[in-house]
């Protein structure tokens, strides 16, 4: 799976190769991510070098302090981001959204229901994969006219989780 990791406001190129691997621009690094239990902080592991690292959400990205620095961190699928940047700006009353997940995952959280008003940015779905949460949000205000998962769900990358309509007074 390709992803583009923007750390403060510059972007990176990554792929997930396996469980252990990930390929970083050009360099293949080996990793391990662990959570420590109920708390913000992340063991990492980076070819034999050991990091720990906490982690926030923070409306639509992460907050991630490393090494005594804090970085705005953002993770897209890279597909996804350039469907997006096409579209951007293109709703019209009526237009159907259907929101399909980026990765396999966990559905922790659904935010909505169905016949919900819902504003751009909302917080529609909260997806767990490999140990990070994922906030899928509205690209446009509208209803949500179809659901189909609910938290605690099992989701496949590309699954439909739902559709949303645009609506005239909420485009903007």
């Amino acid at each position: 799976m390709k992803y583009i990791a923007e750390v403060d406001g510059l972007e990176f190129p990554v792929e997930i190769l396996d469980e252990h691997h990930i390929r970083f621009g050009e360099e293949i690094l080996e990793v391990d991510l662990a959570a420590v239990s109920g708390q913000p902080l992340y063991s990492l592991i980076v070819n034999g070098e050991s990091f720990e690292g906490y982690v926030y959400p923070n409306e639509g990205d992460w907050q991630v302090l490393l090494l005594g620095r804090s970085y705005s961190v953002k993770i897209e699928d890279e597909r996804e981001k350039r469907l997006q940047a096409s579209e951007a700006g293109l709703a019209s009353p009526g237009q159907e959204f259907i929101l399909k997940a980026p990765m396999p995952g966990l559905a922790i959280a659904v935010q909505v229901t169905e016949g919900q008003q819902v504003e751009k940015g909302q917080i529609l779905i909260i997806l767990e994969s490999m140990k990070m949460q994922n906030e899928l949000r509205a690209p446009y205000g509208g209803t949500v006219v179809r659901l189909k998962i609910k938290a605690g769900d099992g989701v496949q990358q590309k699954q439909i989780l739902l559709n949303l309509v645009a609506s005239s007074s909420l485009l903007a």
